[in-house]
């Protein structure tokens, strides 16, 4: 029963097919496409029909055999030649009175009810593949004839060998050395790989080996990557003095900015790198430029705008941090100023962050919730105090774990710590004197201890400053009264 028009416009999408497979109505809109001359004004709006979305496919069909149908109207109206036949647009659409030449195209459209099923063997690509069966039937026969071969299914192949046959002993010795090669090439061993330091032991290898079967954790290029990462320590290391060239700015200043943005950072839930670069953003960005105090923090919100356009999936608006920062600030100065920060750092954003080498020490610490959670606070205490901004982000986070090991009871710095963190314990314990000295000191940053105070990260900040009071001493730690800023 053919299908009415009301009929077509309800179907859904799934039995296109349907409507692809019915000729009676394919050769009513090739009549009309061929004989109706008033549908030429409007050829926009045939396209858009869905009749033309059905006859999409054999258009693209005789495109392959030749026909071109994509002749513009400019060509036509200058009189130009087409470069191939016309469909059925191109030839109807002559507004300049050029005469209908009749062409393989028009013939096949006048004679396609009556033979199509001929026509769609001679376009189609039935008529291919038979003569391509034929060719190689006939070339067959032909190596079954010449070579007696019993099997017709290769006969490329089994003459290739046969032709090869003088050659056997130089062509079989040269396949067998070079297929394992190219099919299972020998991963490099662990041994051989480039180590940061000397101390490389039998244990150390072989927690990388554990991740071998995880590509996610690329134990092949584990080391090579965190050479790198040193590597790029040295660039992206602000200038620990750059207060000296600061007019109206103090480091107390800095530290209430940096309070603030861990503030920002907690109540829009952003990942950890993110403050750290933020962070690195800022004292980089007042290396460079003299900064004045109200707009010290135009620095620090456009700092933590870029950072989170950086690291996170899903950045936060910037009217969200035009809002945070009590609109003090419109967005067109926040896009302003982040285009002056990211030229004044000529656009380099590769800084090395202290939790990429914080898990990398986990690994040997067999990734221990509790020490790792007090890494992450002696570890932002770095953003915090000055005084840790000369120290390299990877020598930061060996000091962080061996503290946080220390005061958990963990045990020794062994040699698979020392290896995985890159640092002996002597080399560490100028950096885990100064954490001892701001822990064990007055609380000066309200919103840095209120976050880790917080059940959610194991009350870190009460439990290390806690230990810290009572062990000041050992560490030449006499007068623990004093503030940070009293003592800078």
């Amino acid at each position: 029963m053919p299908t009415t028009r009301t009929t077509r416009n309800t179907r859904s999408v799934a039995n296109e097919n349907d409507e692809n497979s019915n000729a009676t109505s394919r050769m009513t809109r090739a009549k009309a496409a061929t004989l109706n001359v008033d549908e030429l004004a409007m050829p926009a709006k045939a396209l858009q029909t869905k009749k033309t979305g059905v006859n999409a496919q054999p258009a693209r069909k005789r495109a392959v055999l030749g026909d071109v149908s994509n002749v513009t109207k400019a060509e036509a109206a200058d009189g130009k030649k087409p470069s191939g036949r016309t469909g059925f647009v191109s030839k109807t659409t002559q507004p300049s009175g050029i005469k209908k030449t009749t062409t393989a195209r028009s013939t096949l459209a006048t004679k396609e009810l009556n033979k199509k099923p001929e026509t769609a063997k001679r376009s189609g690509p039935g008529s291919i593949a038979s003569q391509k069966r034929k060719v190689l039937a006939s070339v067959s026969t032909n190596a079954v004839a010449k070579e007696d071969t019993p099997d017709e299914g290769e006969p490329i192949r089994k003459k290739a060998h046969k032709v090869e046959e003088g050659n056997k002993n130089k062509t079989d010795v040269t396949q067998d050395e070079s297929a394992p090669k190219a099919i299972v090439p020998s991963p490099p061993p662990v041994a051989a790989e480039p180590q940061p330091r000397s101390l490389a032991t039998g244990r150390a290898e072989a927690l990388d080996d554990e991740d071998l079967d995880d590509p996610l954790m690329v134990a092949e290029y584990a080391n090579d990557i965190f050479e790198y990462l040193r590597d790029l320590e040295c660039n992206s290391v602000p200038n620990p003095q750059y207060m000296s060239h600061q007019d109206d700015l103090e480091w107390k200043t800095r530290g209430i900015l940096v309070d603030w943005l861990v503030e920002v950072h907690t109540r829009f839930h952003l990942l950890p790198e993110t403050l750290f670069l933020a962070v690195n953003v800022v004292d980089r960005f007042l290396s460079e430029k003299v900064v004045q105090l109200d707009r010290l923090q135009l620095v620090g919100i456009t700092a933590m705008f870029i950072a989170s356009k950086y690291e996170e999936v899903l950045s936060p608006h910037i009217a969200n941090f035009r809002h945070i920062a009590d609109d003090g600030f419109t967005e067109a100065e926040i896009l302003s100023a982040e285009r002056f920060v990211l030229a004044t750092l000529n656009y380099d954003l590769s800084y090395p962050n202290p939790m990429n080498f914080l898990r990398r020490i986990s690994k040997a610490d067999n990734y221990d919730i509790q020490s790792r959670t007090f890494g992450k606070y002696l570890m932002e205490i770095s953003l915090l105090d000055h005084r840790l901004m000369a120290y390299r982000p990877s020598h930061v986070a060996a000091a962080a774990m061996y503290l946080s090991r220390l005061i958990l009871d963990r045990g020794e710095w062994d040699e698979t710590l020392e290896y995985y963190a890159g640092y002996s314990e002597e080399e560490i314990e100028p950096v885990v004197a100064l954490m001892v000295d701001y822990m064990a000191r007055p609380v000066i940053h309200e919103a840095f201890f209120k976050k880790y105070a917080s059940k959610k990260f194991l009350k870190a900040s009460i439990l290390t400053r806690a230990w810290a009071k009572k062990n000041a001493h050992l560490y030449g730690i006499l007068d623990i009264s004093l503030t940070l800023d009293e003592i800078s």
